[in-house]
């Protein structure tokens, strides 16, 4: 395992990976609408899964070569590691209603009637 990634500290996710019942007065508070809210964590998770996928993508290309063919596909351990590390993240949805909710995302509420006043 003389990878350049071993050397690497993996992500610690806090975020329960299961689904729990919310309080949607919370949420709709951040916003001042719970539809504005909802989209604006719809929108932070499609950015996350996103980014996740990259990120597993790009490690699991490490392992590939050129020439791998059906019969030849060779699973090594650190592989299937870095797989299994993620299937047990969270589902981006339940990552971005924690920044959300955390108040670490930051965004804008544009008033639609001032946006074609011009």
């Amino acid at each position: 395992m003389n990878n350049k990634n071993s050397s690497k500290k993996k992500k610690v996710y806090t975020v329960a990976p299961f689904i729990e019942p919310r309080n949607v007065a919370s949420i709709a508070r951040k916003s001042g609408n719970v539809y504005e809210s909802i989209n604006i964590i719809a929108e932070r998770a499609d950015s996350i899964a996103i980014a996740l996928k990259e990120e597993l993508l790009a490690k699991l290309n490490e392992f590939s070569t050129a020439t791998d063919n059906l019969e030849e596909v060779n699973e090594n351990k650190e592989q299937i590691e870095i797989s299994r590390f993620y299937e047990r993240v969270p589902h981006a949805t339940l990552l971005s209603y924690e920044e959300f909710m955390d108040d670490k995302l930051s965004f804008d509420i544009i008033d639609e009637d001032k946006l074609f006043e011009n």
